[in-house]
């Protein structure tokens, strides 16, 4: 028979062994699960769900401009580069090559390879999803600037036409992408997860400021027969992307009103941002919502005819 002093001893180690017990049970429910098991980089690391969730989400617009670049820069996409990023997913409606000089594809091309890097990065970091069906035809980008200027074009608008027309479709969409790494930065729990979104918030500016920057130097180029010049087309086409997102002004054409620029003092805005010139944020809601053309996360369409995956985007449409 053990002393007093060993039976106490014992019956700590009991209560420690049942708390590490219900610990890890808390644990388990803490931490991602499979079909979404957090880590699969490096063995023996695991993200939080809602970690896993904000970095799945990304990958909806990071195959859009993959898919997009891709097509425009080399005449083929993400199958005939890696067709395991895929993930089987359907292949994109409407992809083809675009009619540009040698400086501009030859950013494109750029454009696309980085956005091949994201997709395996983020696929390095948590499981995905495969790609789902994406409509980069150029009658889908018509409607889009037919929305944004609010009237019917004739000829319809082709972003595979020439240069200006692709910078202009290019516009459109790492834009939406960033603002949405700005607006997940912050609910990131873990270092390992909001060291990925900073690499990919990184890339994913230069690329707008790039497109940003080679149209404003066209800013009084006439888009077309349209009679509307390229920095008129980006403000209206930002003032759509306001109206969908339904949370006011994140997003601003390449030229504002006097006292709207940086510090109130200029009218060129060759980078977007608030008041103190710090980048917008956007949540995933508004995201849906703007590249569904819908301005419900709800009502697929679009970019995306049958909605974006992930769980995120996916309970929206439940």
């Amino acid at each position: 028979m053990g002393s007093p002093a060993s039976t106490a001893v014992a019956a700590v180690v009991v209560l420690l062994l049942c708390g590490a017990s219900a610990r890890a049970q808390d644990m388990d429910k803490e931490w991602a699960r499979p079909p979404y098991r957090g880590f699969f980089g490096a063995p023996g690391s695991m993200l939080p769900q809602s970690d896993v969730d904000l970095l799945e989400f990304p990958l909806n617009l990071e195959y859009l401009e993959t898919e997009f670049f891709c097509w425009s820069a080399l005449g083929y996409g993400l199958d005939a580069i890696d067709a395991n990023l895929t993930g089987g997913g359907p292949p994109s409606i409407g992809g083809q090559s675009a009619s540009l000089t040698p400086f501009v594809r030859d950013v494109a091309t750029q454009f696309c390879y980085q956005e091949v890097g994201h997709l395996r990065a983020i696929k390095q970091t948590v499981r995905g999803f495969p790609r789902p069906l994406l409509d980069i035809s150029a009658a889908n980008f018509g409607k889009i600037i037919e929305q944004a200027l609010n009237a019917t074009l004739d000829p319809p608008f082709n972003p595979y036409e020439n240069s200006v027309n692709f910078l202009i479709a290019s516009y459109i969409i790492p834009y939406v992408g960033l603002t949405g790494y700005v607006g997940a930065n912050p609910k990131l729990l873990t270092p390992q997860a909001r060291k990925l979104l900073a690499g990919l918030l990184g890339v994913e500016s230069a690329q707008d400021a790039v497109i940003r920057t080679l149209l404003y130097e066209r800013g009084m180029t006439r888009v077309a027969s349209y009679g509307v010049g390229v920095a008129e087309v980006t403000a209206h086409i930002s003032d759509l992307r306001n109206a969908l997102g339904r949370r006011g002004v994140k997003d601003e054409g390449l030229v504002v009103a006097p006292g709207q620029g940086p510090e109130g003092g200029t009218v060129g805005n060759v980078i977007a941002g608030d008041h103190l010139s710090l980048a917008f944020d956007r949540t995933p809601e508004e995201i849906l919502g703007i590249v569904y053309g819908t301005g419900n996360p709800a009502q697929h369409g679009g970019f995306f005819p049958q909605g974006a995956d992930g769980r995120i985007a996916r309970e929206f449409l439940v």
